[in-house]
C-alpha cells in the first residue's frame, strides 16, 4: 500500500513512540516537593540516537517492551521487527503476514507479541523466537488495531468489519464480538481494570463496552467528525480521543446518571489540523497531543 492510499488515521505510530517518551520525561520531572530540575541541554533532549533502517516500506506501528529493552516495529513491508532498544541491533524479524502490517501491542509480560494486519489475521508469536503461536481468523476484513488487556489474559482487535472481537490470548478462543460501531473502528484501548474497552471509529463516536459481556456501558457524543484514536488515563476515570475536527475531547469514563450516552468534559482546540494521536502522561494530568500539522502540543488534561 503506498503512502498516497494510507489513510491518515493510520499514520500516527511515530507520533506516539516521541509522544510517550516526552510524557514520561515530564512526569520524572513533577514531584509532589515542586522540586526545580536541574537546568536541561534542549538540544541534548532532542538528538537522534539511532536511525533504525530494517524496513524496506512505510512504518504502521511501533510499541516499547513492558520491560523498555526493546522496540518492535510494524511496516507495510509484511514484516514485523524487534530491536535492541539502546543500540538499534536488529533481534529478530517476524514473516508471518501475508499482508501489510496496520498495528501491534506486546503482551504485559513482555514474552510475545501480537499483530494485525491487511491480511484481515491476528498473530500471536513468541517475541524472543518469532515463532508463531496462534492465528486468529475471527475478522472479515482488514485488522487496523489490536491491544492485550493489562491482566494479560485477552486480546482485542477491530477493523474495517466494523467489529471490536475479544478472545483468548492463548487458546485464540472467541469470547465476544461488539458490533456499536457503523464504520471502521481505527483504535481500541482496555481500561487500567482491563473490566472495559473503548473504540473509536470514522463514524464519529467513542463507545466503551464491557469486556466480559460486551454490553454497551458509554456511548460519547460530540465529535463532528471521525476519531482517530483513543486512549484511557492511568488512573481509569477519563478517555480522551484525538479527531480529525482538529480537536482532542476528554470524556469520562465513569456512568455518572441514568443514561449511557455523554458529551465531553472538556474540548481541546489548540491544534489548527486533524489530531492523529493523544496519550496521557503516567500521572494522569498531562496530555500530549500530535496533530497533521506537525506538532506535539502538551496541554493540562485535568
Amino acid at each position: 500500500m503506498t503512502d498516497t492510499l494510507r489513510p491518515r488515521w493510520m499514520r500516527r505510530p511515530f507520533l506516539l513512540y516521541c509522544l510517550y517518551s516526552l510524557l514520561f520525561f515530564l512526569a520524572g520531572c513533577s514531584s509532589p516537593t515542586r522540586v526545580r530540575p536541574p537546568p536541561i541541554d534542549i538540544l541534548q533532549l532532542g538528538t537522534t540516537l539511532y536511525t533504525y533502517r530494517g524496513h524496506f516500506n512505510a512504518i504502521s506501528g511501533v510499541a516499547w517492551s513492558p520491560d523498555g529493552k526493546r522496540i518492535a516495529s510494524a511496516s507495510y513491508d509484511k514484516t514485523v521487527q524487534v530491536w535492541d532498544a539502546t543500540s538499534g541491533q536488529r533481534l529478530l524479524t517476524y514473516y508471518g503476514h501475508t499482508d501489510a502490517v496496520t498495528a501491534l501491542t506486546w503482551s504485559p509480560n513482555g514474552q510475545y507479541i501480537a499483530s494485525a494486519g491487511l491480511d484481515k489475521s491476528v498473530r500471536v508469536w513468541d517475541a524472543s523466537t518469532g515463532h508463531t503461536l496462534l492465528v486468529y481468523w475471527g475478522h472479515l476484513n482488514w485488522v487496523t488495531a489490536v491491544a492485550w488487556s493489562p491482566d494479560g489474559a485477552r486480546i482485542a482487535s477491530a477493523g474495517l468489519d466494523d467489529t471490536v472481537q475479544v478472545w483468548n490470548a492463548v487458546s485464540g478462543k472467541h469470547l465476544l464480538t461488539y458490533r456499536g460501531h457503523f464504520s471502521i473502528i481505527t483504535a481500541v484501548a482496555w481500561s487500567p481494570d482491563s473490566t472495559t474497552i473503548a473504540s473509536a471509529s470514522l463514524d464519529k463516536t467513542v463507545q466503551v463496552c464491557s469486556a466480559t459481556t460486551g454490553e454497551r456501558l458509554l456511548f460519547y457524543i460530540g465529535a463532528s467528525d471521525w476519531v482517530n484514536s483513543v486512549a484511557w488515563s492511568p488512573d481509569g476515570l477519563r478517555i480522551a480521543s484525538a479527531n480529525k475536527n482538529n480537536t482532542v475531547q476528554i470524556w469520562s469514563a465513569v456512568r455518572t446518571r441514568d443514561t449511557d450516552m455523554y458529551e465531553p468534559l472538556l474540548t481541546y482546540r489548540g491544534h489548527h489540523s486533524e489530531v492523529l494521536t493523544a496519550v496521557w502522561s503516567p500521572d494522569s494530568m498531562h496530555i500530549a497531543s500530535g496533530g497533521d500539522d506537525g506538532l506535539v502540543k502538551v496541554w493540562q488534561g485535568e
